[in-house]
């Protein structure tokens, strides 16, 4: 993991973050670190990398859907997501459906974990389900637009 940029050094970091629980980082980068060593064995580790890359880039909400009452009622009012925001969302939404995808405790996180990144980068999968719905209901929810500001 030498020679990264800047932009992938962050972006690992968050995923390591995200993983985490209870403060055991040493545990979580070794799953994750099997979780990308899983596909070493063809891919070299940059490519890798850039495998993760690409999935979240599929993954990432270009719009999402706020709640904003007017008047006494709630509408959902569509807008567009902060760049931050989108990357957040992408990996939160590709370690949730790993964890959905996990059907027993025999089933490796790790395998589970690269099967929805693989999946993300085919844009298709839980995560790409995710973001398809949420753009959909940010397009019906259209005419609502104009209470962004409200």
């Amino acid at each position: 993991m030498g020679d990264l940029d800047g932009e992938q050094k962050q972006l690992i970091n968050k995923f390591l973050n995200f993983r985490m629980i209870d403060g055991k980082r040493t545990r979580v980068r070794a799953i994750v670190y099997k979780t990308w060593n899983r596909p070493a064995t063809s891919i070299s580790e940059r490519d890798v990398i850039k495998l993760m890359v690409y999935a979240v880039d599929n993954i990432k909400p270009i719009c999402e859907v706020v709640k904003v009452g007017v008047a006494g009622t709630t509408y959902d009012v569509p807008g567009i997501v902060a760049r931050d925001r989108q990357q957040t969302l992408a990996i939160r939404w590709i370690l949730g459906a790993a964890f959905k995808r996990r059907i027993s405790y025999r089933i490796s996180l790790e395998k589970c974990s690269f099967a929805e990144i693989l999946d993300a980068y085919r844009k298709r999968g839980i995560a790409r389900n995710q973001k398809a719905n949420l753009h959909g209901l940010a397009s019906s929810n259209r005419s609502f637009a104009h209470f962004r500001w409200c």
